[in-house]
């Protein structure tokens, strides 16, 4: 009996240990996640900002209004 509660401590203790390590990824990929997020809002807000200066200017086969 002594031996198989020893088995099952050792058996907690890594799952603790697992389970402490599986909270520190999850966390640092969360945080990953929250940049790369961030990241893509700058950069569609920045093509939203450049599609709409390249909607109001002229487009470049339009002849000037002197011609």
């Amino acid at each position: 009996m002594d031996s198989r509660l020893h088995e099952l401590e050792e058996r907690l203790t890594f799952l603790q240990r697992h389970v402490e390590q599986q909270d520190r990824e999850i966390l640092e990929l969360s945080k990953e996640v929250a940049k790369l997020s961030d990241r893509l809002a700058r950069t569609e807000a920045k093509m939203a900002q450049s599609g709409d200066a390249a909607d109001s200017s002229p487009p470049a086969d339009e002849r000037p209004p002197h011609w």
